[in-house]
């Protein structure tokens, strides 16, 4: 295996500073590769330019739209806003229609409907729903939805309207909440959502952000312990990373080391949910590192992979397939296999 060369993140280094967690990171291998087969995915969707010399990105376009353009009410510490720059913005039903259907003319096969949040945490989807439920039957695309907090009502409004999965980030410390998403809520508020979602019957797939709390884990796990309450269709790990500009813009991210001990952790209490390592998460040796350790410890699929992901997968002999979908919709390519 390639190992990235200096610097301060290597996997043999991060497995030294943790211990016991090689054995943990081969009993998760083991048990992913038990329940889901030596498979993994990676996804290559289009909202972020990402360079490999070992990937040539699959067809397909599947890009971000936020509904709310560059607004967000919270303006969290971690992101300020940022991350909405980088998606299309559509702030009506009309102009969401007109996006989807570019999509489509352009070839793509679908797109993630996001936008800044309210005040009260939500991202205000509800005027959208009825164009959402257009653009699914007469343009057929995969549809992916990021809620912020939610109710049954639009949970089971998103459903009817034919949306093929909800995103949804959960936060496992009331300080967290309040501190960096300068949110007025508790967990308690995430996991009324978990619940709204799981009685809706839509598939939902729940995100957990480690580092969150400037760097450092702060209710990783407690968010982990809600999650497996609620069997989600599927959960995506991601990893803070400094955004130039925000509040949090000097924060170092947590370790590759810690991000695989959360994700071990998420294989023991969940072994028969399907787990990603979402596209949000830092770049550079500390993804290399990142991304070798998690496919060792058998994630099912990796947004964006690095070339020693994709070289630690063939040297461990799994089976690989690429996607230009969402990573969220590893539950439907794992189904497929039979």
């Amino acid at each position: 295996m390639k190992m990235p060369e200096g610097g301060t993140y290597s996997a043999e280094k991060s497995l030294m500073k943790l211990e016991g967690l090689e054995d943990a990171i081969s009993r998760a291998g083991s048990i992913s590769w038990r329940n889901f087969g030596r498979h993994i995915w990676f996804y290559l969707p289009s909202f972020i330019h990402h360079e490999s010399k070992l990937i040539r990105r699959p067809s397909g376009i599947f890009p971000s739209i936020s509904i709310t353009g560059v607004r967000c009410a919270l303006n969290c510490r971690h992101c300020g806003g940022r991350l909405l720059r980088t998606m299309i913005p559509a702030q009506s039903p009309e102009r969401l229609l007109e996006v989807c259907s570019k999509i489509k003319r352009r070839g793509g096969v679908g797109c993630l409907i996001s936008g800044g949040c309210t005040i009260d945490g939500k991202v205000p989807i509800k005027p959208f729903i009825e164009t959402i439920s257009k653009v699914k039957e007469r343009f057929g695309l995969t549809v992916v939805v990021h809620t912020g907090l939610i109710d049954l009502e639009t949970a089971e409004m998103l459903k009817a309207a034919g949306v093929d999965a909800v995103l949804i980030d959960i936060i496992g410390s009331d300080e967290t909440v309040k501190d960096v998403y300068r949110l007025n809520a508790t967990t308690r508020d995430f996991e009324r959502s978990l619940r709204a979602l799981k009685e809706s019957g839509i598939q939902f797939v729940p995100h957990v952000l480690v580092g969150l709390h400037y760097g450092e884990l702060r209710g990783e796990l407690e968010a982990l312990r809600m999650i497996s309450r609620y069997r989600p269709s599927a959960l995506i790990l991601i990893v803070f990373f400094p955004i130039k500009g925000t509040l949090m813009e000097s924060v170092s991210p947590p370790p590759p080391n810690v991000v695989a001990k959360v994700l071990t952790e998420a294989r023991f209490m969940m072994p028969d949910v399907p787990m990603a390592l979402g596209c949000a998460r830092p770049k550079g040796e500390h993804r290399n590192a990142t991304d070798v350790l998690a496919v060792r410890a058998g994630i099912n699929a990796i947004a964006f992979p690095s070339d020693a992901a994709i070289e630690e997968a063939e040297r461990l002999g799994l089976e690989v397939s690429f996607s230009s979908l969402c990573c969220s919709q590893i539950f439907l390519d794992l189904a497929s296999l039979g």
